[in-house]
C-alpha cells in the first residue's frame, strides 16, 4: 500500500504523461496536414500542463479515492481538462505561429480519454477484484434467491447497484414501480415489470421468493399498504435499510432489513422547533434520570445533537449506564458526558448530585413501568415512582434548576392499578411544586412506546420464534403506540414550551388493537395464522381494556405545538398530596393498592384514624 503523499505524486505523474502522450498522438495524426515547430509543440504542451495542474488542484483531483469514482468525480476531471485546454488554446492559437486549433482540440480529446477514462477503468478493475475476492470467500452460489425490488427511484437505484456489486446470492428478476413513465424501462439491466397492485400475479409468474421494498421515503401507512399486498403471496418480504441506519453502522447498503411492526405503526416525523430547543439546551448542563432505559437513552441521543455543555447520565443499572455512556462518547462531541450510578430513592445522594453539578435542565425518565409486576410489588412502586420522583423534584428545586420535565404515561389517567396510580401521584407532586419565578415543573404524558423493553412486541417476537401460540390478554384490548424517537423528540419540544405547572399530552393518533398487532407480526415473520395461533390469555392484574390520555374534565383543544396539547388537569393542593404521601409507609401491600387507586382518582377520604396514624410516621422512606 502506498501512502497518500506517494499516491498524489503517482497521479500527477500519470496525468502529466497522459497530456504528453495526447500531444504526441495528436502530432502524429496531424503531421501530414500541418507543419508544427518543435519549439511551439513544447510551448503548447507546457501551457496545457500548467493550466491543467492549476484546475486539478482547484478541483482537488489528486485527493479523490479513485476506486469509488462517481459521475460527479468524472465530471470534475472533464471540467479540469476542458478548462485547461480552453485556457491554453486562448493563448497559444492566436500568438504561437504553428499551433492550430485542430492540434489543441485533438490533444484535448485524447486527454479526456486518458485522464477521466483512467479513473473509470480503475474503478471497474477494483470492483472486478472485489467480486473475485467475495467469490473466493463465499464460494460459487448454486441457488440464487429470486428477488423482486419495489421502487425504481433513487433508493432502488442505490440498492440494486450495491447488490449487483456485492451480493451473489440474489437474482434480481424485476422492479415494481407505480410510475407509468418507468414501465418497460430498465435500471442497471433490471426491467421494470409492473406496479404494486400486480405483485401477487408477478410473484406467481416469475416464481419470486423474496420481495424487497427499496423506497426509504415511504410513510408507515404507505409501507403498510405495500406489505398488505405482498402478504397475499408466499414470498418473504423485507426492505433496504434507511440512510440513518447505514450512517450509524447498523446495516450496509446492500443488506436486507426485516420489516418490523414498528416500521408499520410509526407516524410521519414531527418537525421540531429546532431553534427553541437549541436555545433551551445548547451550552446547558442537562441531567437525565433513567438514562440507561429505552426512553431515557433516546432522550440523551436527542439532547446531544443540540451541543449541551454537559450531560449527566443518571441511572441505577450499572450496565445500562455504561452502554449509553460508551455510545455517546463514540460520537466525539465537545459535550462533557458524566455517567452517574445512583438510585433516585436515595434522597441524600440525589440532593448531593444536584448541588454538585447544578443542572440547568432535568428530564426525569426513571420509573417502574410494568403494570402486573407493580401489582405484586406496590411498596416498590411507591418507593421508586412516588418517593423517587419527590426526591428528584425537591432536589431540583433546591438546586435552582431552570426546568424539570417528568416523563409520565397514559396509565396515569383514571388508574385502576398501582403503577398508574403512583405515576398520577408523581404528576401531582411535580406540577404541585411549581412556583412562579422558580423551577418550571411539567409532566409529559404519552402511551406505549414501540420497541421499549416493556413493550409487548419483544414478547410476541419470542412467541412467534418458538412456533406460537401468540398470547393476547383480551381480543378487545387496544393501546396507543408511539416510536421511541418520536416520543423523545416530543418530550424535548414540550420541555422547551414549558411555562410551569402543565401536563403536556402527546397526540397518539388512533389506538391499535393488540390482536391486530399480533396478526401483523405473524405475517411479517412469514407465517399465516393457521401456522401460528393467537390465543386469549385473560387480563392480567391491574390491566385495562382501553387506555386513555385524558380523564373526564381534562379534555382540551389547546394545542401548543404539532401533536402536543396541554391538558386541563385539576390537581389537589400540594399540601394535601404531601400529607397523603408521607403516610404511605404505614400501609400493608393490600392496603396500599386501595389507598393509591382511591387517591389517584380523588376517591379517598381522610378519616380520623389516618390522621391519628400520621402523627407518628415511620422513617422507612426518606421524606
Amino acid at each position: 500500500m502506498i501512502n497518500r503523499k506517494m499516491k498524489r505524486r503517482v497521479l500527477l505523474a500519470f496525468d502529466t504523461f497522459a497530456i504528453l502522450a495526447s500531444s504526441i498522438l495528436s502530432y502524429i495524426f496531424l503531421e501530414p496536414y500541418i507543419s508544427l515547430l518543435t519549439r511551439d509543440f513544447w510551448i503548447a504542451l507546457g501551457l496545457s500542463w500548467v493550466f491543467y495542474l492549476f484546475f486539478a488542484l482547484r478541483f482537488h483531483l489528486f485527493f479523490k479515492i479513485n476506486r469509488y469514482t462517481s459521475i460527479r468525480e468524472t465530471f470534475n476531471h472533464m471540467a479540469a481538462v476542458t478548462l485547461a485546454f480552453f485556457a491554453a488554446s486562448l493563448i497559444s492559437v492566436p500568438f504561437v505561429e504553428s499551433i492550430s486549433l485542430r492540434f489543441m482540440l485533438l490533444t484535448y480529446l485524447f486527454s479526456v480519454a486518458l485522464i477521466p477514462g483512467s479513473r473509470i477503468i480503475w474503478r471497474i478493475y477494483n470492483e472486478h477484484q472485489q467480486k473475485l475476492k467475495e467469490l473466493s470467500v463465499h464460494g460459487e452460489i448454486t441457488q440464487k434467491v429470486r428477488t423482486l425490488i419495489v421502487g425504481a427511484g433513487q433508493g432502488g437505484s442505490l440498492f440494486i447497484k450495491s447488490l449487483q456489486r456485492h451480493d451473489f446470492e440474489v437474482e434480481l428478476i424485476g422492479i415494481i414501480d407505480d410510475d407509468s413513465a418507468k414501465e418497460r424501462m430498465t435500471l442497471y439491466g433490471v426491467p421494470v415489470i409492473g406496479k404494486v397492485e400486480n405483485i401477487p400475479e408477478l410473484v406467481k409468474l416469475h416464481e419470486i421468493e423474496q420481495i424487497t421494498v427499496a423506497i426509504p421515503s415511504l410513510s408507515p401507512q404507505e409501507l403498510n399498504e405495500v406489505v398488505e399486498i405482498c402478504a397475499q403471496t408466499n414470498a418473504k418480504v423485507n426492505q433496504m435499510p434507511s440512510v440513518e441506519e447505514v450512517v450509524l453502522g447498523k446495516y450496509e447498503v446492500n443488506k436486507f432489513k426485516e420489516i418490523d411492526v414498528v416500521d408499520l405503526l410509526g407516524r410521519e416525523e414531527v418537525k421540531l422547533d429546532m431553534e427553541t430547543i437549541a436555545e433551551n439546551l445548547s451550552g446547558q448542563t442537562v441531567l437525565v434520570s433513567g438514562a440507561g432505559g429505552s426512553i431515557g437513552s433516546e432522550i440523551c441521543r436527542q439532547i446531544i445533537r443540540f451541543s449541551p455543555k454537559r450531560i449527566l447520565l443518571l441511572g441505577h443499572g450499572e450496565n445500562s449506564i455504561y452502554l449509553i455512556n460508551k455510545e455517546l462518547m463514540n460520537l466525539h462531541t465537545n459535550t462533557e458526558i458524566v455517567p452517574i450510578i445512583a438510585d433516585i430513592q436515595d434522597r441524600e445522594r440525589i440532593f448531593k448530585i444536584m448541588e454538585q453539578y447544578k443542572p440547568d435542565r432535568v428530564y426525569h425518565a426513571a420509573a417502574h413501568k410494568h403494570v402486573p409486576l407493580m401489582e405484586y410489588n406496590p411498596t416498590e412502586s411507591v418507593k421508586n415512582n412516588v418517593y423517587g420522583t419527590k426526591n428528584m423534584a425537591e432536589a431540583a428545586k433546591a438546586a435552582d434548576v431552570q426546568s424539570f420535565v417528568m416523563v409520565s404515561t397514559d396509565k396515569a389517567v383514571n388508574p385502576p392499578n398501582v403503577m398508574g396510580s403512583t405515576k398520577r401521584i408523581a404528576e401531582m407532586i411535580v406540577t404541585g411544586l411549581n412556583e412562579e419565578g422558580k423551577t418550571n415543573f411539567v409532566a409529559v404524558r404519552f402511551g406505549n412506546v414501540l420497541g421499549s423493553r416493556g413493550s409487548v412486541i419483544p414478547l410476541f417476537k419470542e412467541q412467534i420464534k418458538n412456533g406460537g401460540p401468540v398470547t393476547v390478554t383480551d381480543f378487545r384490548m387496544t393501546r396507543y403506540f408511539m416510536t421511541i424517537p418520536e416520543a423523545s423528540r416530543l418530550v424535548l419540544q414540550a420541555g422547551a414550551l414549558a411555562q410551569g405547572g402543565e401536563i403536556f399530552v402527546l397526540d397518539m393518533a388512533e389506538p391499535v388493537r393488540i390482536v391486530d398487532l399480533a396478526k401483523k407480526m405473524i405475517k411479517l415473520s412469514g407465517y399465516t395464522e393457521d401456522e401460528i395461533n393467537i390465543t386469549e390469555a385473560g387480563i392480567r392484574p391491574g390491566e385495562k381494556l382501553y387506555e386513555e390520555l385524558l380523564a373526564t374534565g381534562e379534555h382540551t383543544d389547546r394545542q401548543v405545538y404539532e401533536k402536543i396539547f396541554v391538558g386541563k388537569v385539576n390537581n389537589l393542593p400540594i399540601e394535601e398530596v404531601m400529607h397523603f404521601v408521607h403516610g404511605l409507609e404505614m400501609y400493608s401491600d393490600d392496603e396500599l393498592k386501595v389507598k393509591l387507586v382511591d387517591f389517584a382518582n380523588n376517591k379517598h377520604k381522610q378519616t380520623e384514624d389516618v390522621e391519628e396514624d400520621m402523627e407518628n410516621p415511620s422513617v422507612i422512606f426518606a421524606q
